[in-house]
């Protein structure tokens, strides 16, 4: 399922804003990839979209604007973004990949159904896990895992 366009505004207070153009290019050369028409349309969708789309997805919607691009190159193109940290690749088991370029803690909504992903509206509680037990990090730490950050994601169904 495609994504909807991002109402005017932003679903979390706080929320990060897209790259320009520039900062894009200039993340992507600072990670040793070019910058290119196609690697910019990729982007500007996922920065357009409040779904975190698979790379089908992806290429279906930059195809309309571009309509010689490549499954191909819209690959490549989201492996450079995740590489350039523009981009974080969400995977879940056997199920496609999908893309979020909000780089920012924040939570996401997972459909159980079509796997679908959106950002959860609720700002990120860095004291969360505290709060769920305060004793929760000195137990990890005692077991030999160090906690260095958190991923929460509710699970459910959106209407169709």
């Amino acid at each position: 399922m495609m994504g909807t366009q991002k109402s005017a505004i932003s679903p979390v207070s706080g929320a990060q804003h897209p790259a320009s153009q520039t900062v894009v290019r200039q993340a992507l050369e600072s990670a040793g990839c070019r910058y290119t028409a196609q690697r910019g349309a990729v982007y500007a969708h996922l920065a357009a979209v409040d779904t975190h789309p698979t790379v089908e997805e992806v290429y279906r919607a930059v195809k309309r604007k571009l309509p010689r691009i490549s499954l191909a190159t819209v690959y490549k193109a989201l492996e450079a973004l995740v590489e350039s940290q523009l981009a974080t690749k969400l995977t879940n088991g056997d199920a496609a990949a999908r893309y979020d370029w909000r780089h920012e803690d924040h939570y996401h909504l997972r459909d159980l159904v079509t796997g679908e992903i959106r950002d959860l509206a609720v700002e990120y509680d860095p004291d969360l896990l505290t709060k769920i037990d305060p004793s929760l990090h000195d137990k990890l730490a005692r077991s030999g895992f160090q906690v260095t950050g958190y991923r929460l994601e509710v699970l459910g169904h959106f209407a169709r």
